[in-house]
C-alpha cells in the first residue's frame, strides 16, 4: 500500500465527506499579460491634475494570492521595487504626453512571471506598463526579445498590442525593466471561456488556428529567438543572422529551460541556430554542462514522488548517461520531411487566458483582437513546435485521440446533476481537441503535417524531455527514450515504475482537488487559511493511519505541502 498518499479514491477517504473544495481559479492567470478582470489592489491618483505620491508598498508587493507551499520565498519572488514616478513619466513620454496627463496609475495583474499597471489618461486614454519579477530570466533577453517579436508580429498583421516603449535593462530612470504597450479594450477569453457555448468554442478554436497558421506561414532563416540587431549588439557584440527587415535578428534562444536558475550562468550554445540538428540537441547539450558542474544526487523535487523512488536520492550520472544516448541519436530524429525542418515560430502559450476578444453589436460571437503574452517565444523547426496547445489538448482521451466527433451521453437526462457536470466537462475538452486538429488540418497544412505523424510527435516530446530541467528523476526521459525503442521491438524496463509514479499523480490531482490549489500550490488570499486547514487535517488523517513508525517518519518528512529547501534544485 503507497501510504504518501494510496490511491486517489483513498484520498477522498481521508476527509469527512461534508467538505467539498471551492471552485478553483482557472490556471490561465498564472502566464496573462493582463486579464481583463483588473485585480485593482492599489491605484495612485492624480489630484490637481498633478500626480501625487503615496505609499508605494503593495505596488512592489504580490498581493494577488499566496502558496500553500513556500509562501515567504514566493512572495519575496516576486517583490520588486521601482521608481513609480519615473515609470509613470517614461510611460507618458512614449505616447507624446506628461506626467501631468496621468490621472490614475493602477495595479492591473500579476502573473508568474511580470506584474502589470493600467495607465490611464484625463483624457480616458489607456496603456499597460509591464515589469518583470527580480527572478525572471534571462536578464535583458527576455524583454528585449518579446519587445521586437512584438513588434515584428504586428507589422505582419496579426493582433498584437502596439509596444510604444521598452527597456531590456534596470538602468532608467525607472530602475527595472519594462515594457509599455497598449491596452487591447476587450473581454478576456479565460474569463468566459467556460460560459461560452458550443457554436462560439468552435468559432474561437477556428480563429485561434487561423492565427496560428499566419504566424507559422512566416520563414525564418535560423532558430533561437527574435531581437532588434541594436539590441543584441549591446549585450552580446553582434547582431544574430538578420531578417530581410534588417532591423531584426534571430539570436540566443529565450525558452525557460535554457535559463532556469545556475543554468543562466553556463557558458553553452543558445542559439542561433543554423540547422535542426543545432536546435535538437542544444538544450540536451545545456542540461549535460549544468549537471557536470552543479549536478549531485537528489530526491525527487515532486515530494509525491518519493515514495516510489523509495525515497532514495537519485545520482545525476543516470540522466547523464540518457542525456548522452539522447545526443548520439540526435542526427536520426531530424525529420526527413525538408518541409518541417524549416524555421517557424508560435505562440509559446495559446490558451484561453491569453486571448482578447471583442463581439460587435450585429454579433455576439467572440472575435479575437488581441493575443497576449510573448515572453519565453523560440523560433524552431516545425517538427519541434508541433502540437496541441497544452491548454487545449486532451491527448488522455481515447476519443480525442481517435478523431472522433465528441457527443454527450445518451442518457443525459437520466445522471444526476454531478454527472451531468462531468459529462459536460469532458464533452467540451473532446470538443476543443477535436475542432483545433480538424482546423489545423484545412488551415495550416504544414502544422498538421507534424501533427499527424507519429515520429515528429514522439520526437517533439524526447526533445522536451531532455531539455527539461532535472529536478532528481531521470525517468521521464528514460520512459520516452525507451518507448521508442520499443516500437522497434526491444521491451521497455520501466513500467513498474511509470505505475507507481502514475498513481503519485493521480493522488496528487486528487488533494489538489480537494485542497483547492493550483499551480505551485497557488490559492486565492480568501481561500489560504481554509486551505491551509485542510492541509493540515489532511496530513494527520493520513499519518494516524500508518501503524509502521519508520513509514510514518518519512512520509511526515516528505510531506508535500510542508515548505522546503529548493536551492538545491536550481
Amino acid at each position: 500500500m503507497h501510504y504518501s498518499f494510496g490511491r486517489a479514491r483513498l484520498v477522498s477517504k481521508l476527509l469527512p465527506v461534508s467538505i467539498s473544495p471551492p471552485l478553483r481559479r482557472p490556471l490561465s492567470w498564472l502566464h496573462s499579460a493582463y486579464p481583463s478582470s483588473s485585480i485593482s489592489t492599489f491605484t495612485r491618483t492624480c489630484r490637481s491634475r498633478a500626480f501625487t505620491s503615496p505609499s508605494t508598498h503593495d505596488l512592489y508587493n504580490y498581493s494577488s494570492g499566496r502558496w500553500l507551499v513556500n509562501n515567504d520565498l514566493r512572495l519575496a519572488e516576486r517583490r520588486r521595487e521601482f521608481d513609480v514616478d519615473a515609470l509613470c513619466r517614461l510611460a507618458a513620454q512614449s505616447v507624446g504626453r506628461t506626467l501631468q496627463d496621468i490621472h490614475t496609475f493602477t495595479k492591473l495583474a500579476e502573473g508568474g512571471f511580470n506584474r502589470t499597471f493600467l495607465i490611464t489618461m484625463h483624457d480616458g486614454f489607456e496603456m499597460v506598463a509591464r515589469i518583470p519579477y527580480p527572478v525572471t530570466v534571462p536578464k535583458f533577453y527576455a524583454i528585449a526579445s518579446e519587445a521586437a517579436t512584438m513588434r515584428f508580429l504586428r507589422s505582419a498583421g496579426l493582433p498584437v498590442p502596439e509596444v510604444y516603449d521598452y527597456a531590456p535593462s534596470s538602468d532608467n530612470a525607472a530602475k527595472t525593466e519594462y515594457i509599455l504597450m497598449e491596452f487591447v479594450r476587450g473581454a478576456n477569453l479565460g474569463d468566459m471561456w467556460m460560459k461560452l457555448e458550443e457554436p462560439d468554442i468552435v468559432s474561437v478554436v477556428r480563429q485561434l488556428v487561423q492565427l496560428e497558421s499566419r504566424m507559422m506561414s512566416i520563414r525564418f532563416p535560423a532558430g533561437g529567438s527574435l531581437y532588434y540587431a541594436s539590441d543584441l549588439e549591446k549585450v552580446a557584440g553582434r547582431t544574430g543572422i538578420p531578417l530581410d527587415d534588417e532591423r531584426f535578428c534571430i539570436g540566443p534562444d529565450v525558452s525557460l529551460h535554457m535559463w532556469y536558475g545556475r543554468r543562466s550562468r553556463l557558458d553553452v550554445d543558445r542559439g542561433p541556430y543554423e540547422s535542426a540538428e543545432a536546435a535538437l540537441v542544444a538544450a540536451a547539450r545545456k542540461e549535460m554542462a549544468y549537471l557536470e558542474k552543479f549536478g549531485r544526487p537528489l530526491l525527487p523535487f515532486q515530494r509525491e514522488r518519493r515514495e516510489a523512488y523509495e525515497y532514495k536520492e537519485q545520482p545525476p550520472s543516470d540522466h547523464t548517461r540518457n542525456l548522452a544516448r539522447y545526443l548520439l541519436i540526435a542526427p536520426l530524429l531530424v525529420s526527413k520531411n525538408a518541409a518541417l525542418r524549416h524555421f517557424r515560430i508560435k505562440h509559446p502559450d495559446l490558451q484561453p487566458g491569453n486571448v482578447i476578444v471583442s463581439t460587435s453589436s450585429d454579433s455576439t460571437t467572440p472575435k479575437i483582437v488581441g493575443l497576449l503574452d510573448w515572453q519565453h517565444t523560440p523560433i524552431l523547426p516545425v517538427f519541434l513546435l508541433a502540437g496541441i496547445p497544452s491548454r487545449l489538448q486532451n491527448y488522455d482521451n481515447p476519443v480525442s485521440q481517435a478523431l472522433v466527433p465528441p457527443s454527450l451521453p445518451a442518457n443525459m437526462d437520466e445522471l444526476d446533476q454531478s454527472a451531468q457536470s462531468r459529462a459536460i466537462g469532458l464533452y467540451r475538452s473532446r470538443l476543443v481537441h477535436f475542432h483545433y486538429v480538424k482546423y489545423t488540418e484545412l488551415c495550416n497544412k504544414l502544422h498538421h503535417a507534424a501533427l499527424s505523424d507519429p515520429v515528429s510527435m514522439f520526437v517533439h516530446r524526447l526533445f522536451d524531455h531532455a531539455g527539461a530541467p532535472w529536478e532528481g528523476e531521470t525517468h521521464a526521459l528514460q520512459a520516452q527514450r525507451r518507448h521508442g525503442s520499443s516500437l522497434r521491438g526491444t521491451p521497455c524496463r520501466t513500467q513498474a515504475l511509470s505505475a507507481k509514479l502514475q498513481v503519485a499523480d493521480e493522488n496528487f490531482e486528487g488533494c489538489r482537488g480537494m485542497l483547492g490549489f493550483e499551480t505551485e500550490t497557488w490559492v486565492s488570499n480568501g481561500h489560504y487559511e481554509r486551505a491551509l486547514a485542510l492541509a493540515e487535517l489532511l496530513k494527520l488523517t493520513l499519518l494516524a493511519r500508518i501503524p509502521e513508525e519508520e513509514v510514518r517518519a518519512k512520509v511526515e518528512a516528505n510531506w508535500f505541502l510542508s515548505d522546503m529547501d529548493e536551492e538545491a534544485y536550481m
